[in-house]
């Protein structure tokens, strides 16, 4: 059969496939969202736990044309509400979804098109949008195929819900923003938690009247480039511990051992029933109390300069942490460990475009997601060229752009008007 023709092929009908489409199809230009699941939001759908929010404010949801006067402005909403959003998005704008179609490979052709293999038809496009997100693998280490296979391990990509495990104690690998919630939620249900450490920092949910997703933005954190982060901070380091369960407090590990979970440093390998960790629990305590202070101060330093009108605050001190026994060997039968969750991330994998355009990272190499080769794009995605790019705050931005340069005119709108507040 032969391939089918059009201007534009969008691989992936996630948030970034489909604000793209939404600025092509503003401008009537002919193409195809490619998304391999059989429904919209896929990633919300399969990758988050039952109770899962969003950990930045509604106000920052800003899908290009998206209106919803019903949810409040700064509480945090919640996955199946997340779901509503894209699966009603896709319909409203009718935008050309085709569903159940995943890319296999994108060549170029020797007349400069760009040929893409599916698992049902094949395409012939000038342009191709890579908008598959950033989190493609669920990270697991190759060391966990040595524990015994009567204690269950997940990605936390697949945990639901505290009914869902197996009775027993639950050891979380990894305190980023899903390990923690997750280890949290596990504690508030009665179960025994074990907690695995990394270098995550804390950020105060809300500080000096606003919350910190406010405060970032406004003071332009997430417009940063990699080369302009702060000291310490790499762009693909794990995201500070955050949560908008509950209408969004302040994670905090100090207060998790004041609870009753039992905090390890990183675990570095694993045999039968034991899991093995590096001595650097209060290492990792004071990594994320030290961000916490850089990030209030940061704030404070904003504020003064600005002469704006702010509470005074001191944030909580706690140091529970640090009375906790190191940890570097935890016997999982002997603790009635019966789960393991590893929470620390995913990999990304581009490995479908056949074509140079990658750093030694595997990361694209594009300027705000233009590569070198004409009509290859990438959106949705961090670091294209900041932060925000990868963020519902500002994926609109990063698909307005990519869709100006399809059409060859100015950007369509300003997303500002377009947000979902």
């Amino acid at each position: 059969m032969a391939p089918i023709e059009i201007d534009t092929l969008i691989i992936g009908g996630g948030q970034a496939g489909l604000a793209t489409s939404y600025y092509l199809s503003r401008q009537g230009h002919g193409h195809v969202v490619l998304e391999q699941s059989e429904k919209a939001a896929a990633a919300w759908r399969t990758r988050c736990w039952d109770s899962f929010t969003l950990v930045t404010p509604n106000w920052s949801f800003k899908m290009p044309g998206g209106k919803n006067d019903r949810v409040e402005r700064d509480a945090f909403m919640p996955r199946h509400k997340v779901i509503e959003f894209f699966e009603d998005y896709a319909i409203t704008f009718g935008l050309p979804v085709t569903y159940k179609t995943q890319a296999i490979s994108v060549t170029q052709m020797t007349d400069g098109l760009y040929h893409t293999q599916t698992n049902l038809y094949d395409y012939r496009s000038k342009n191709v949008v890579v908008a598959t997100g950033f989190f493609q693998h669920p990270k697991i280490p190759g060391f966990s195929n040595n524990l015994s296979p009567h204690i269950r391990q997940l990605h936390s990509s697949h945990y639901r819900n505290p009914k869902s495990l197996p009775d027993g104690s639950v050891l979380v690998i990894g305190s980023g923003q899903s390990g923690c919630q997750i280890a949290e939620e596990l504690l508030h249900a009665g179960r025994k938690v074990f907690l695995s450490t990394g270098r995550a920092g804390r950020a105060p949910r809300r500080y000096r009247g606003k919350d910190i997703i406010e405060w970032l933005e406004l003071m332009g954190f997430f417009n940063l480039t990699p080369e302009q982060l702060p000291p310490g901070m790499g762009k693909f380091d794990g995201i500070p511990h955050l949560t908008g369960r509950d209408g969004g407090h302040t994670i905090n590990l100090h207060r998790f051992a004041q609870d009753g979970i039992t905090l390890m440093g990183h675990v570095r390998g694993a045999k039968h029933n034991s899991i093995l960790a590096a001595g650097d629990l209060y290492d990792n305590l004071e990594t994320a109390d030290t961000f916490e202070r850089e990030v209030a101060g940061l704030i404070d330093g904003y504020i003064e300069a600005h002469s704006l009108e702010a509470p005074a605050e001191v944030l909580e001190q706690l140091r529970n942490g640090y009375s906790q026994k190191i940890i570097t060997e935890l016997d999982l039968n002997l603790q009635g460990v019966s789960t393991i969750i590893w929470a620390i991330g995913y990999a990304f994998d581009y490995s479908m475009i056949k074509l140079p355009v990658f750093d030694q990272d595997g990361f694209p190499v594009q300027s705000s997601g233009v590569t070198n080769y004409p009509g290859l794009y990438f959106a949705g995605i961090p670091w294209m060229p900041s932060e925000r790019t990868g963020f519902l705050l500002g994926v609109g931005e990063s698909a307005n752009h990519i869709a100006s340069q399809i059409v060859g005119s100015v950007p369509v709108e300003k997303l500002s008007e377009n947000s979902m507040i």
